[in-house]
């Protein structure tokens, strides 16, 4: 197939493309290359991609209209996976247009380029960030998420709810994924597991939010991946057993479905520092901080939908995938 993978140069983008590639489809890559983290990053996994003929890189930013047309015009995507964001729950606290400029305008730019231009099925990233204030235990797609506490969560919710109008009005088969907390090789400077393996290693105390009293479902990169690509290659249907007058957020009676991708188990912070400590073999000194605004204490993945619909559910142990980024840390930072 050919596949248009907006966010190319990113953590999940890359290693998304990386095995799109290896199973032989041709890949467009998209990305604005922008300076949210340090752009060497960036071009690095880029070089990941470039060195294979099935992949062509175009910089663009998916809210360039104009030119987002052009390319959804002259590409003819069969697929299109969607996951060019601005990311981080923090940061939507310092710069909120930043969220509203990709995560809305540029969603809207994607959904008009896959309804005008014949994309058999769209797969777009959404965020565990969804469930907001939501308290019962595991998160459920088929529970509301009405109350986000941050804007990020708030444009991610924005982005099941505009995919849903385009699977009612235009018959266009959409498929939403609520990431769990990704780590892994290759991974985000500004999440956890880089935060501290990188002060741990400089000597530098670790901030650890809440007091410590935090629990996060940990998804390990390829699982995440193989989870896009099985979802991808499953196009969206109706739910036959759909009923109007109860609705389930997670189906409708349109070709549209949103999953969990996490890990069904979640992990005390305290424990994660952990395996980050275990796998460096050293100890890390905590700072003890209060909840910062926007976060949640805790998230904890249900994947029973996602294991009915492709069989797959994520499984890979914290100690394995933590041992295998510090891995990569050391190596690509030559620590």
């Amino acid at each position: 197939m050919k596949i248009l993978v907006t966010g190319a140069a990113g953590f999940i983008g890359m290693t998304t493309a990386l095995r799109l590639l290896a199973r032989g489809d041709e890949v467009v890559g998209l990305d604005n290359l922008n300076d949210y983290y340090e752009v060497s990053l960036k071009e690095d996994r880029l070089k990941r991609l470039t060195a294979h003929p099935g992949f062509r890189f175009v910089k663009m930013d998916i809210a360039d209209r104009p030119g987002m047309e052009k390319l959804f015009a002259a590409e003819k995507f069969d697929g299109v996976i969607n996951l060019a964001a601005q990311a981080g729950v923090r940061y939507s606290l310092k710069n909120p247009h930043s969220y509203v400029d990709s995560n809305v305008v540029g969603f809207v730019n994607i959904l008009e380029g896959c309804r005008h231009n014949g994309v058999k099925h769209l797969v777009y990233a959404s965020s565990s960030s969804v469930y907001g204030g939501n308290t019962k235990m595991p998160f459920s797609e088929h529970d509301s998420v009405d109350h986000p506490v941050s804007l990020y969560a708030a444009t991610k919710k924005a982005n099941e709810l505009m995919a849903h109008t385009y699977s009612h009005l235009y018959g266009l088969p959409t498929t939403g994924l609520r990431f769990f907390t990704v780590y892994g090789p290759w991974g985000r400077p500004d999440m956890a597991l880089f935060l501290f393996t990188k002060a741990i290693l400089e000597g530098r105390p670790i901030d650890v939010f809440n007091h410590g009293k935090m629990q996060r479902d940990f998804t390990y990169i390829d699982d995440i991946v193989e989870g896009v690509v099985r979802v991808l290659d499953r196009v969206a249907e109706p739910n036959p057993a759909y009923v109007a007058d109860r609705p389930d957020p997670a189906t409708s009676n349109v070709p549209y479905r949103v999953f969990n991708i996490g890990n069904h188990n979640s992990v005390a912070l305290l424990d994660y520092i952990g395996a980050v400590e275990s796998a460096l073999g050293m100890k890390a000194e905590k700072r003890l901080l209060p909840m910062q605004d926007g976060d949640v204490p805790a998230t904890y993945a249900d994947t029973a939908a996602l294991a009915d619909w492709v069989g797959f559910a994520p499984s890979t142990a914290i100690e394995d995938g933590v041992g295998r980024f510090i891995a990569w840390y050391r190596d690509y930072y030559k620590v």
